[in-house]
């Protein structure tokens, strides 16, 4: 459920922009293992922008019981009932939370990611992500292992605000002062 929870963040973050190219957000789908060609449409990059919009709660949870409330909202809103599938045999079994093997694009994106990000706050009983605290970015991230709560979704944003930080101390600039 990693690899799925992977492709929820690397999605949200594609589908950020003004307007996706369905070309790169098929790239996102074939680089987290979906087998192509997907002939995304326009139309299935909007589908899977107004998905993206409804997971993007869950990574801005402040706590695993919001994160769970989220979740279950979506699951009881917007997926069916679990079931198995290997695709009429194209690949291993595997769960499914959307209705058939032939649901759209945000169908699929939607049940997959909420089944993703209900096994991480299961698993490791705390929101699955957040989203970066950079002032200049707001992808999205997923919380990955022990140790301190992260801020940021990589440490190009932690360093970029570090380095802001540190002038607008040298400045004589107070912290609220955008860089």
């Amino acid at each position: 459920m990693l690899t799925a929870a992977q492709r929820t963040a690397a999605l949200l973050n594609a589908l950020a922009g003004p307007r996706p190219d369905p070309a790169e957000v098929a790239g996102v789908l074939l680089a987290h293992g979906e087998t192509g060609p997907l002939g995304l449409t326009a139309r299935d990059v909007d589908g899977l922008r107004a998905a993206a919009g409804l997971l993007r709660p869950v990574f801005a949870a402040g706590d695993t019981d919001e994160a769970a409330e989220l979740l279950n909202g979506l699951l009881r809103e917007h997926t069916g009932p679990l079931r198995l599938t290997s695709h009429g045999g194209g690949s291993p079994w595997h769960p499914h939370l959307d209705p058939d093997d032939d649901s759209p694009w945000d169908t699929w994106f939607l049940a997959s990611s909420c089944m993703a990000l209900a096994v991480l706050v299961w698993d490791r009983q705390r929101p699955p992500g957040g989203i970066c605290a950079s002032v200049s970015c707001e992808h999205v991230f997923l919380a990955q292992g022990s140790g301190p709560e992260r801020r940021y979704c990589s440490r190009r944003c932690a360093t970029r605000e570090r380095v802001a930080a540190h002038r607008r101390a040298r400045s004589g600039a107070g912290p609220d002062t955008p860089a």
